[in-house]
């Protein structure tokens, strides 16, 4: 397998290419398929691994729209841009983001790679982004958003868009890192069509002044499958409203909706699930798991079934508490402190396994969130 001869990740200050390595970014392009990268509003890099051009394609949105008349059907297809008040304002003052496209029945083996860094402070960041999966592909994209280490107050805005066609395969991890005066506010809707699969993954494990993302999956062909996952630590009084809604629209559709939730240190986490089911027979499952470590941070879990059809089969799973004492007590006895303990019992507890990821890139991301939650 050919690889670019020398990767223009390297050439990234150093500062925010450590950033980025931190949310998942591999700098040794040979690893990946595809790379994007920007910062602020302006595109550093988008180049596909030499091994498979001609199977996807890695463009900035702006550069998409340029070369290709037909993306216009597509950009606010599923999210319209009056939809609130940070959806109208990417629409109004669009500053990047990019284009991702899979070709029809290409299986891609290395995982495509995207990142958004702020870099100024005070910076308000809107993206959107288009992601198709052409029909019977399969691949992985890993995305890392984050901040220049001395960044400490920005928005973060993101509309990203995901067409899961026919008998394709769509597995997407999105890894946030933010600091304790950011707000991001991400926007996101996918449409999954027949015989398709589209998994979301979210993981956010620093502390964030506000986060707020309700995805929405539309399951529209028969035998369609939408998966969503989070994992969330919130820390140092963060507030944390995640959630996803899916509509299940055609025959034999299937959804699963998993969450693990940690708040501590004065945070709050809201986390929200809600399926819809107006086709028969489709089945889904809804599960939230919070673990709650002090007195003054809160979880509230927000479990919804709307079934209009009799051959339904809905259900869902809530548990909010504590770490169980006899758990850290015979850790202690192994000669741990409470402290690392408490920190042992939580890292198992945001377990990646639950990502349903290929072994590979599963030990990745669980090396990734072993970095992130480190002095938890």
């Amino acid at each position: 397998m050919k690889a670019l001869a020398k990767s223009p990740l390297y050439d990234i200050p150093h500062q925010i290419l450590k950033a980025a390595s931190k949310v998942g970014v591999e700098a040794d392009e040979s690893k990946r398929s595809a790379t994007y990268f920007q910062i602020d509003h302006s595109k550093v890099l988008a180049a596909v691994n030499e091994y498979y051009k001609g199977k996807v394609e890695v463009l900035s949105i702006v550069d998409a729209v340029k070369k290709y008349d037909w993306l216009k059907d597509y950009l606010w297809r599923l999210i319209p841009p009056d939809k609130d008040e940070y959806t109208h304002r990417v629409h109004s003052e669009l500053g990047g983001g990019y284009f991702i496209r899979i070709l029809p029945g290409v299986k891609v083996d290395l995982p495509l790679q995207a990142c958004l860094v702020i870099a100024k402070e005070g910076f308000e960041q809107a993206v959107h982004n288009v992601i198709i999966a052409e029909e019977g592909s399969d691949a992985h994209i890993i995305t890392g958003c984050t901040l220049h280490p001395h960044v400490n107050s920005s928005l973060h805005i993101g509309v990203s868009e995901f067409f899961v066609k026919r008998g394709a395969k769509l597995n997407f991890t999105m890894v946030h890192s933010w600091s304790q005066g950011t707000v991001v506010k991400p926007r996101s809707a996918a449409l999954i069509e027949e015989g398709a699969t589209f998994i979301s993954n979210y993981i956010c494990l620093n502390p964030v002044k506000e986060v707020q993302a309700y995805p929405v999956a539309y399951v529209a062909g028969r035998r369609g499958i939408a998966v969503f996952n989070s994992i969330l630590y919130a820390a140092r009084s963060s507030f944390m409203d995640i959630g996803s809604r899916v509509e299940l629209v055609a025959p034999e559709a299937r959804s699963e909706v998993t969450s693990r939730a940690v708040a501590s240190s004065g945070s709050k986490v809201v986390a929200r699930g809600m399926l819809i089911a107006s086709a028969s027979p489709v089945k889904a499952h809804l599960e939230c798991k919070g673990l709650i470590l002090d007195d003054d941070s809160s979880i509230h879990a927000i479990p919804e079934l709307v079934g209009s059809k009799r051959d339904v089969d809905l259900s869902h799973e809530a548990a909010v508490g504590k770490l169980a004492d006899h758990e850290i007590a015979y850790l202690m006895s192994r000669g741990l402190s409470r402290e690392d303990a408490v920190s042992v019992l939580v890292r198992g507890f945001l377990n990646v396994e639950l990502l349903g990821l290929p072994k590979e890139l599963a030990d990745e991301i669980n090396a990734l969130i072993m970095r992130l939650a480190k002095g938890m």
